[in-house]
């Protein structure tokens, strides 16, 4: 069915620095987990205003001027994937190295401290297992997305794709790699003349995605911090982050039967994600009245500033009864830039006696800010150049939206050396329920984009535990903690076709985690 030319064709990657990336994959770089020592994740994270724990350092930085002696502690445990199905090798259960850091306090006088701290956390645990099946629409598929995108083209005057010398390629940003392999491995009419090449597509019955995500971002922060009169608290951070991410899917369809001797297509893809970024928090902790343990914290923290490169390689493989299964790739790899939003926090604590602890806080971040950035080029003295992708950047607004993070935690203390904890986390929707992953915005995030499907998640639920145990200058702490978000998966999106739609499925991310803390105070 395919021609001589087609089936021998040979995609060869490319790399460019002039890019951005994309708008759902923006997303899971910009957003962090619940974690740190087992105190804090013990406690729901509602330690902004307490303080005195090393995890406030990476949220309000001035609750490290509540340590009145210097301590070090590391935590570690695992993390499992409720109902996932292994694949690809991943496993839904995986060991965790999650912090370690330590404070130097430096008394001033009989009641002022300067505190200077570096810590070590794993923001963000990639690992993640989704598995998604289900109907396409009569006479829909992925690709003939490709193909819409190629007619409406046409339509207008113009050709969306042309022949080049060795493949059918495109200048327009809205032609994806994926486009690309579509029009190379399936979407040329058979017989065609390739100087002047007749276009289709096929329509599929049912879809099947699997993917495997894993890797971390982890955040390296350094503090210094002090109170004045033991009443106000300050503190500045500044972070550095490491990004290492790694996903890998699989998404066939299989065609209708008796469809021109084409049985379906697998797509696999590749990608990784790697970089650093660099971002400035600041806090304050004050006791409004005098003789009250009562505090209020506020805190405000700068976008991180990621400057990154990602790298894919993407297969397509076609089942075919005339000529057997064949396979085309393609490759980049490119740098892009990404700026998250601001942070912004409210926090409250209050103690009674030695026995009990409250914490209460709250934090805004408006992810529909994201800004991805172009690199345009480099000066002469070796600064880059960069600028918004300013169509990316309009489809994020409407796509995401602000986050507000709420969380709770008490400690009490039957006696002083143990300490039991409950905590509870929520964050609102960071997705717009009608969100879509849009293929045809002018970007190049788009150009370079080589995959259809998208999330949108809806609300998490973290929900935490711990208990802990002092002996003389050795601490140990355990705690356990369960989160949940529930989201919506697609396929693919056609803003061209309406009537080209495969069904949405409930997806959803459940994780257990158990994490020990050891601890030494000097």
């Amino acid at each position: 069915m395919r021609t001589k030319y087609v089936l021998i064709a040979a995609l060869m990657g490319s790399s460019l620095t002039a890019v951005a990336q994309e708008t759902y994959i923006n997303a899971e770089l910009a957003t962090g987990d619940l974690n740190g020592t087992a105190r804090y994740v013990g406690m729901g994270g509602a330690m902004d205003a307490l303080g005195a724990d090393i995890s406030t350092i990476g949220t309000n930085p001035a609750g490290i001027g509540l340590f009145r002696h210097s301590t070090a502690s590391a935590s570690f445990g695992f993390v499992s994937q409720q109902d996932a199905v292994k694949f690809a090798g991943a496993d839904k259960t995986n060991m965790s190295f999650d912090q370690i850091g330590f404070v130097y306090s430096l008394r001033t006088d009989s009641r002022s401290f300067v505190n200077f701290a570096f810590n070590y956390h794993k923001s963000r645990n990639f690992n993640f297992i989704l598995n998604a099946a289900g109907n396409v629409g009569a006479d829909a598929s992925q690709n003939k997305v490709s193909y819409n995108k190629g007619a409406t083209a046409a339509a207008g005057g113009w050709d969306f794709v042309y022949p080049d010398k060795e493949y059918i390629t495109s200048d327009d940003r809205a032609f994806s790699n994926l486009d690309e392999l579509y029009y190379n491995a399936l979407l040329v009419v058979p017989g065609s003349d390739m100087s002047a090449p007749d276009y289709g597509y096929y329509g599929a019955e049912r879809y099947m995605m699997d993917r495997k995500n894993s890797g971390y971002i982890g955040s390296y922060d350094f503090n210094i911090s002090g109170n004045i009169n033991d009443r106000v608290y300050l503190g500045l951070t500044v972070g550095l982050h490491d990004v290492h991410y790694k996903g890998y899917s699989e998404y066939a369809e299989l065609f209708a039967p008796n469809v021109d001797a084409v049985d379906g297509v697998l797509v696999e893809d590749t990608r990784e994600i790697t970089g650093s970024g660099v971002d400035v928090k600041a806090g304050v902790i004050f006791r409004p009245v005098a003789e009250s343990p009562f505090r209020i914290g506020l805190s405000v923290a700068t976008p991180t500033w990621y400057d990154l490169t990602t790298r894919n390689h993407t297969a397509m493989v076609v089942d075919d009864k005339n000529y057997g299964t064949y396979s085309m790739s393609i490759g980049n790899e490119y740098d892009f830039k990404l700026y998250t939003p601001w942070k912004f926090g409210l926090s409250l604590g209050h103690t009674i006696d030695r026995y009990l602890a409250l914490g209460a806080s709250y934090e805004y971040a408006d992810y529909g800010s994201l800004d991805s950035r172009i690199i345009n080029g480099y000066s002469w003295d070796g600064y880059e150049d960069t600028s918004s992708d300013l169509e990316m950047n309009g489809h994020t607004s409407k796509t995401l939206k602000g986050v507000h993070t709420v969380k709770v935690g008490a400690e009490f203390k039957p006696d002083n050396d143990i300490s039991v904890r409950l905590g509870f986390n929520y964050l609102s929707p960071m997705y717009n329920s009608n969100g879509i992953k849009d293929g045809c915005l002018d970007s190049y995030g788009i150009s370079y984009s080589s995959s259809t499907d998208f999330t949108n998640w809806k609300d998490t639920y973290r929900v935490t535990a711990g208990i802990g145990y002092r002996l003389d200058k050795f601490s140990i702490d355990l705690a356990y903690q369960y989160s949940q978000t529930n989201g919506t998966f697609r396929p693919f999106s056609d803003v061209l076709d309406a009537t080209n739609t495969a069904d949405a499925v409930d997806v959803s991310n459940k994780r257990h985690q158990m994490l020990l803390s050891l601890g030494y105070t000097f």
